[in-house]
């Protein structure tokens, strides 16, 4: 009876640990958010419009994100970061892989001047999606994921803390965010 109870307990636990991995964690302030608004054009274009919330400032954020439309295949065209919160940043990167239908967007600020994004809430980035079979396209889902190497929905928030004379130095390990992740739809 005892040996059945602890094998029941050691499944569970085991069952819970990629959970523990994946929730949100801000050990700064208030949990961060990143929002995916869906929207359609036309039959065969859609939108994503990334936005993000944080209460600190942040040095880098990692999107990974998984699409999916039935069995209709689609392709993320483009994105853009002209006009959002992180326009001043030295790198704005954007991967699609059609073959997954996934999309990677990677935005590090590391400049003299502006290295970080400041606390606030808006638009990040713009994603345009298609239909590579033209065939329209009717229900857009988004998801996040974790792409190869290790790309997974996260922030990185800059270790000084604060404005002066009241700044805080924190860890790296406390700078890590793993903000939470809201889909809207039209």
């Amino acid at each position: 009876m005892i040996r059945t109870g602890i094998g029941c307990l050691f499944v569970i636990v085991l069952a819970l640990m990629p959970l523990s991995g994946s929730a949100q964690v801000d050990n700064i302030g208030k949990t961060d958010t990143i929002f995916a608004e869906i929207a359609k054009i036309d039959a065969d274009h859609w939108t994503i419009t990334i936005s993000y919330f944080n209460d600190e400032a942040v040095l880098g954020l990692s999107v990974p994100l998984r699409m999916t439309s039935g069995l209709n295949r689609i392709v993320a065209d483009s994105a853009v970061f002209t006009g959002g919160r992180v326009d001043h940043f030295a790198i704005k990167a954007f991967r699609a892989d059609t073959a997954i239908q996934c999309i990677l967007l990677g935005m590090i600020g590391p400049s003299a001047s502006m290295r970080t994004l400041p606390p606030g809430k808006g638009r990040l980035a713009t994603i345009y999606v298609s239909s590579l079979d033209k065939k329209p396209i009717e229900k857009l889902d988004v998801d996040t994921t974790t792409m190869h190497p290790a790309n997974s929905l996260m922030s990185m928030a800059y270790t000084l803390q604060g404005t002066p004379p009241d700044t805080v130095r924190i860890t790296h390990k406390e700078a890590q965010i793993v903000p939470a992740f809201v889909v809207r739809k039209e």
